[in-house]
């Protein structure tokens, strides 16, 4: 359970980068919508993120939870936003995620 709360939490994180760049992109009521979504899953991610430690190593879940932020970030980014995809991106993408799930194998929970 306390794994997929982990994963929950890094998806809120996904969540909370997106607003953040679209919040960048906007002005006047569009802009404060899109920063009430940051923080709105900011506040959902950190609470999953700390439900989750409760039971699960702090440098495990840690780093668990940046990995699905960065790899879900970077996929919003070449797919809705529209950035490159290259190879060098998409090598070191597959990278994060064999890393991720090894981490998630050679934990003690």
């Amino acid at each position: 359970m306390n794994w997929i709360l982990l994963i929950i939490a890094g998806l809120f994180e996904v969540g909370f980068a997106s607003c953040l760049s679209k919040a960048k992109e906007t002005t006047g009521m569009a802009s404060t919508y899109w920063m009430g979504g940051f923080f709105v899953c900011l506040s959902i991610s950190m609470i999953l993120l700390y439900k989750a430690t409760q039971v699960l190593p702090i440098g495990t879940a840690y780093a668990v939870w940046t990995g699905i932020g960065a790899v879900g970030t970077v996929l919003v980014g070449i797919f809705i936003f529209k950035e490159p995809a290259t190879f060098w991106r998409i090598f070191f993408l597959s990278t994060l995620i064999t890393s991720i799930i090894g981490l998630k194998f050679v934990s003690s929970h």
